[in-house]
């Protein structure tokens, strides 16, 4: 029995349907007009159910049925349920990125929240960038809020072989580009990659923000990693929205759920999952609009701490979330992690982590693997600074090879994907498994919206003299699922005037991942002369959404939040007037 910290007159929604006056008559009688009885909203919490479903949301594809499952669950425990739709984030298919309308989504759950007569809220996301920014707009809204996975697809299958989303997209097109397949095999690898709905069931960015979700504590235990498709996932749903009345009646917050050290735990989380660099963005921006101050030196410290024990592809070479699951799931990883969590971090069950976890047991020690048997000595993620990066970049050295952690090489700079691809696939472009590819031109400003585009292509000739990773560096972000030597989020982008513009190539730089630094070894004094023949940036946008996102985006390094979202411009939401 939950404990009731507040009384039906305190519910929010009481303000809309209580008040015996015109305004309250007129939300009364327009809610009798969709068929419902004072006995369904009269002392009841109403609970939000804002849902990311579309028709063309493979991820989500399930969220047509669950949101039946959660109002049942409202339902069972005394609650009144409204779904309220918004903004779906295809990965697939949203061009040019889905990153573009991260924020928007936020601003959508927020307003959504704000403007209606609601007490609690069900967030229903999964696609890459529908936990943050669902959890970006709850955070902001701060009304008992808890979220719903979509859960991984199933593990996908060609000829007896195991495929996991976008990590064997990416190794079947070079074997296709060299010649290896044929253009049938390609055509069933497209058939058997993905064989439910769920989003990628390889660690990329969508598992990894759905296990953040879980470790800042806003997910019930274990949620994140039940495979879409699984019976499970139906009764969490209901579980959910069971719970979501508890939490208004207790006045659970996220304020009161994200506090740092949650944070700190879900960083942590991150980096032993082999985690996407997607996070770094997320998390800097979900911490930053609960009011903590979260950067990439927080990461930094966890790398050096909190080793890879997933072993799940990308960083892993067997193993999908399906296993991962079976396996033991979150709550069994983090018991092997235990001493870098903060284990009295409460969650959206009323207890602490350290209660969810306290029955976990790992099931395969090869899937969750102890901190001695270790995928990667180190966290999953590296941030390297130096005179290319000032304000940081990422790298996944967990997915590359060992070969490539110190290196140096001269460059062979694109200005623009276009020009990229063309190039590419030449069989007389000048280039040796030496090189580094740059990228640039791509990051918040520059893509616009920061696109996946930072794991380059390898060159064609050298695909076929079995070249199959190489250096590269980019302001852009990439796929979670995406593996090898590739350096994003420079910061600060190209576009903006960042040392990335400067550039050329035949420059020689230098990464050196155990020192954490990345060198452009051209002189002061010729980078200054460059600067000032770079040519004046036109804005990229004229109206609407995108001239707001041009004129409010953050740097990479600061979570691409737009500034006037940041704690710093109000905390929770305003109160609307009811006259």
């Amino acid at each position: 029995m939950t404990t009731r910290n507040r009384k039906p007159e305190d519910l929010r929604s009481a303000r809309w349907f209580a008040p015996d006056d015109l305004r309250g008559f007129g939300h009364r009688s327009r809610i009798m007009q969709m068929g419902y009885a004072p006995e369904d909203w009269v002392g009841r919490p109403v609970i939000a159910i804002i849902n990311t479903w579309s028709d063309i949301n493979p991820c989500h594809a399930h969220f047509k049925q669950r949101v039946e499952d959660v109002k049942r669950g409202v339902f069972q425990a005394g609650g009144f349920p409204i779904e309220l739709p918004a903004i779906s984030l295809s990965e697939n298919f949203v061009k040019p990125t889905t990153m573009l309308y991260r924020n928007m989504l936020a601003m959508d759950t927020e307003e959504l929240i704000r403007s209606h007569p609601v007490d609690g809220v069900v967030l229903m996301g999964g696609c890459d960038k529908t936990t943050p920014g669902l959890l970006l707009g709850a955070t902001s809204a701060n009304l008992p809020s808890i979220y719903i996975p979509a859960g991984p697809m199933l593990r996908g299958n060609w000829k007896g072989k195991t495929l996991g989303s976008g990590s064997d997209a990416w190794k079947y097109w070079d074997e296709r580009r060299a010649g290896n397949i044929t253009k049938e095999d390609w055509v069933e690898v497209e058939g058997g990659i993905a064989r439910s709905h769920g989003h990628c069931m390889t660690m990329g960015t969508a598992s990894t923000m759905t296990a953040i979700a879980e470790a800042v504590g806003m997910t019930l235990p274990g949620a994140s990693s039940i495979p879409a498709p699984d019976v499970n996932h139906i009764r969490m749903c209901a579980e959910a929205g069971r719970r979501a009345v508890e939490m208004v009646w207790e006045d659970l917050t996220p304020s009161k759920i994200q506090t740092r050290p949650a944070y700190e735990n879900a960083i942590a989380v991150a980096m032993a999952m082999g985690c996407s660099t997607n996070a770094v963005i997320h998390l800097i921006a979900m911490a930053r609009r609960a009011g903590h101050d979260v950067g990439l030196d927080d990461f930094e410290i966890a790398s050096r701490k909190v080793p890879v024990i997933a072993n799940v592809r990308p960083s892993g070479a067997a193993y999908l979330m399906e296993d991962f699951y079976f396996a033991g799931g979150l709550p069994a990883l983090m018991t092997r992690i235990r001493c870098h969590l903060h284990l009295d971090c409460l969650t959206v069950t009323g207890r602490t982590l350290g209660e969810n976890i306290a029955r976990a047991e790992v099931y395969n020690d090869d899937v969750i693997r102890t901190v001695d048997n270790a995928i990667y000595e180190e966290g999953a993620l590296a941030v390297l600074k130096g005179n290319l990066a000032p304000d940081g970049c990422v790298m996944k050295p967990s997915a590359c090879e060992p070969r490539l952690r110190q290196h140096s090489g001269p460059a062979l700079v694109f200005d623009d994907y276009p020009s990229m691809k063309a190039a590419i696939d030449d069989d007389n472009l000048e280039v040796t498994a030496d090189h580094i590819l740059v990228l640039r031109n791509a990051g918040p400003q520059g893509g616009p919206g920061m696109p996946e585009w930072g794991m380059l292509p390898i060159p064609k000739k050298l695909v076929k003299q079995g070249v199959r990773d190489m250096l590269r560096l980019s302001d852009a972000r990439m796929s979670g699922t995406s593996y090898g030597a590739c350096i994003l989020h420079v910061s600060p982008e190209a576009h903006v005037g960042g040392p990335l513009a400067l550039v050329r190539t035949g420059d020689i730089i230098t990464v050196d991942i155990p020192a954490r630094r990345i060198t452009l070894e051209v002189s002061d004094e010729e980078l200054e002369m460059r600067r000032a023949l770079l040519p004046e940036r036109k804005p990229r946008f004229e109206r609407g959404y995108g001239w707001m996102f041009s004129k409010h985006i953050r740097q990479a390094h600061e979570g691409c939040d737009f500034d006037f979202l940041e704690t710093s411009h109000g905390g929770p939401v305003a109160e609307p007037d009811i006259f």
